[in-house]
């Protein structure tokens, strides 16, 4: 069953894209889909305008960081299906079914991969290898694999999203949105789309310094989603810190030089990432148990509603 066009909300968060955002609305409204919410960071090169020029609802975000843009559009769509994506011109609306139709099948939520079909010139060598690098810390640290964790191409449902609790600020929201579809179980499918060299103003993310953010948001987030991995990477450094140590206290031993301050160092490092696993071990039971209950509690509710249907 293919989606209505009048059920789906597209959505374009904006900051400064005055060169490319009437085309792109201009190519959505061509395709059939008339609700366009543009959610903008305050510009001031003329975006707004030509968004309303062409026919799409705008919206000034209230707070700075394409993450607040994006929590803030969320609680303002009730559409039931919502398709994302930049305001740039690096995404084709032509890939706009494609993304879409998975949703019609039962899926939760769709990623764009970028990566398998990017035009020459789209993506510096620099940034591919970064993005293969979080992908992978990404499968480490939550278990799946998404193939484009930072795809700002998607598609969920409104259903999908009221289960996501997102808080993040900046570029690190699809970060976290991954990070919340695995840990809520959300059917995820993956849609290769075309993704073009930027046509408009230079690119607003520095690969290092939100790189270095979007590293750090999947190791802290994994904290609830992982705990073996969190603390377990903390206990091993300890570890490993402290058998090095201990190395060289026994190496000066030999040389009859005794390192009592060093030796009791090595035991404390020992011990204590020895006790930080054992506190992800321990994190890691009582999320699986956690996890294990909702989804009995999950069954349980399915199966009241479908009994209450019968009876009424």
């Amino acid at each position: 069953m293919a989606i209505e066009r009048e059920d789906v909300c597209i959505l374009i968060p904006t900051l400064n894209e005055v060169l490319t955002i009437g085309p792109l609305i201009q190519d959505f409204r061509e395709m059939g889909f008339s609700h366009i919410f543009v959610i903008d960071g305050n510009s001031t090169d003329g975006t707004v305008q030509a968004a309303e020029a062409a026919g799409a609802r705008v919206v000034r975000q209230t707070g700075k960081g394409k993450g607040t843009a994006i929590i803030e559009a969320f609680s303002l769509i009730d559409d039931p299906y919502i398709l994302m994506l930049d305001g740039d011109g690096t995404y084709a609306p032509a890939d706009a079914d494609r993304m879409l139709a998975p949703l019609a099948e039962g899926a939760d939520h769709v990623i764009g991969d970028r990566l398998t079909a990017c035009d020459e010139g789209a993506l510096t060598r620099l940034n591919r290898f970064g993005n293969h690098v979080i992908n992978v810390l990404f499968k480490w640290a939550h278990g799946a694999y998404l193939q484009d964790i930072l795809s700002g191409y998607r598609a969920f449902t409104q259903e999908s999203l009221d289960r996501l609790k997102l808080k993040e600020t900046g570029f690190e929201i699809e970060t976290e949105i991954a990070v919340e579809v695995v840990r809520n179980d959300l059917k995820v499918v993956v849609i290769p789309v075309s993704y073009c060299e930027r046509p408009g103003t230079p690119t607003k993310l520095h690969p290092f310094r939100d790189g270095y953010k979007i590293i750090r948001t999947i190791y802290r987030l994994a904290k609830v989603a992982n705990p073996l991995f969190y603390f377990g990477l903390i206990g091993m450094l300890l570890t490993v810190a402290g058998g090095l140590l201990g190395v060289y206290v026994v190496y000066e031993w030999f040389q009859n030089i005794e390192r009592i301050p060093m030796t009791i160092l090595t035991v404390l490092l020992i011990m204590a990432g020895l006790m930080i696993t054992m506190f992800g071990l321990l994190g890691d039971l009582f999320l699986a148990f956690h996890r294990e209950t909702t989804q009995e509690l999950k069954k349980v509710r399915e199966e009241l509603e479908s009994l209450k249907g019968k009876m009424e």
